[in-house]
């Protein structure tokens, strides 16, 4: 492998694999990479294989892959043809759409600084490896882009950020982009996006002239986005801010609860842990391990309805339910209406 290879998987390996800490990434995240690979060229039975996994790993949207998995799907695709700047390149054969519910509620807001806060609001509903604070204290504006696993991903979502707001503006889209950390080819980056690019600078993200930042968008639409909102502010909300065992519990709880096992017995044997040491460390952190397990399923429940063709009562099925009656009292409780009307709703999403 060449060093340029090396450092490609540096950048989307995690950092803190040297600490053996135990971190995930959203498997969509994973699904919308192998799509693009596949646009590329790749060999994603051979990408998948190199990384013990198989499609219907990446089909719960609420499951989560560990990081190594990321790392030896791109270790294998180094191996199988290098490609310079591969996050740029995969920016530029990933559709709009690809991130359904946060990709359409950007692009229905008014202006890019809309548009770019709406980004920052609900970006933790993919569960992004990366958080971003606008600095509209500073001129031009900063968009900041933070990561303590994967300077991959903030290639990648930069370069989508001017890519797609570039198509959606009602005028021309000035930007320039900023990385913490080197680049295979910077002058080549700047070259397709059509703006600066700085490497190994001081902060990774975005600068927007002020011109730009208010500049319209052409797909502003209040009232989809306020349907759009609606359905992300309920995912938001159960989107905690937990830390510690409690974050790790419930991504551990997230794909399982579609026919999975999700005993308190089971997940402690995942943690190396009784389950009493296990409710008594969750206890310690302000949350019940059936607390973690509604969650889950709330979620779950919100998803399958929102997202999938099943019927509702495959769902309450999958969910383990035994009969749909008692998944219509569930998820009323969740979310305040049945799940033919939160369907309903949703389906707007779905349309566009």
């Amino acid at each position: 492998m060449t060093a340029h290879a090396n450092s490609l998987t540096a950048r989307v390996k995690d950092r803190n694999a040297a600490s053996g800490s135990t971190m995930t990434l959203p498997a969509h995240d994973l699904r919308v990479f192998l799509d693009g690979l596949g646009r590329l060229g790749y060999n994603v039975d051979a990408l998948l294989a190199a990384a013990g996994l198989q499609h219907a790993d990446l089909e719960n949207p609420d499951a989560r892959i560990p990081c190594g998995a990321y790392g030896a799907v791109f270790t294998r695709a180094c191996q199988e043809r290098f490609t310079p700047n591969l996050a740029l390149e995969l920016a530029r054969v990933t559709p709009l759409g690809a991130w359904p519910l946060i990709d359409y509620i950007v692009v229905t807001a008014d202006t890019v600084e809309a548009g770019v806060r709406q980004l920052a609001r609900y970006i933790r509903i993919t569960g992004a490896p990366f958080s971003i604070d606008v600095r509209d204290d500073l001129e031009p504006i900063r968009v900041e882009m933070t990561t303590r696993i994967s300077p991959f991903a903030i290639e990648f979502d930069a370069a989508l950020m001017v890519l797609h707001f570039r198509n959606e503006t009602d005028g021309p889209f000035a930007a320039a982009l900023s990385f913490q950390h080197a680049l295979d080819d910077a002058a080549e980056f700047a070259r397709i996006l059509g703006c600066p690019v700085n490497p190994n600078a001081t902060w990774s993200g975005i600068s927007v002239p002020l011109q730009t930042w208010r500049l319209p968008l052409r797909r502003r639409d209040p009232v989809l986005r306020q349907v759009l909102e609606g359905h992300a502010n309920e995912l938001l909300a159960r989107v905690s801010s937990r830390t510690g065992l409690a974050l790790e519990v419930q991504r551990a709880l997230a794909p399982r609860v579609a026919g999975g096992d999700t005993s308190i017995e089971s997940i402690g044997r995942e943690f190396g842990t009784s389950p009493r040491t296990l409710q008594r460390r969750l206890a310690g952190e302000g949350v019940s391990y059936q607390k973690l397990l509604d969650d889950a399923r709330k979620a779950a429940a919100g998803r399958f309805v929102a997202e999938s063709r099943l019927a509702i009562g495959e769902i309450a099925y999958l969910l383990g339910y035994s009969e749909a009656a008692p998944f219509h009292r569930a998820f009323k409780r969740w979310y305040g209406r049945t799940p033919e009307t939160f369907r309903k709703n949703a389906s707007h999403l779905l349309e566009i």
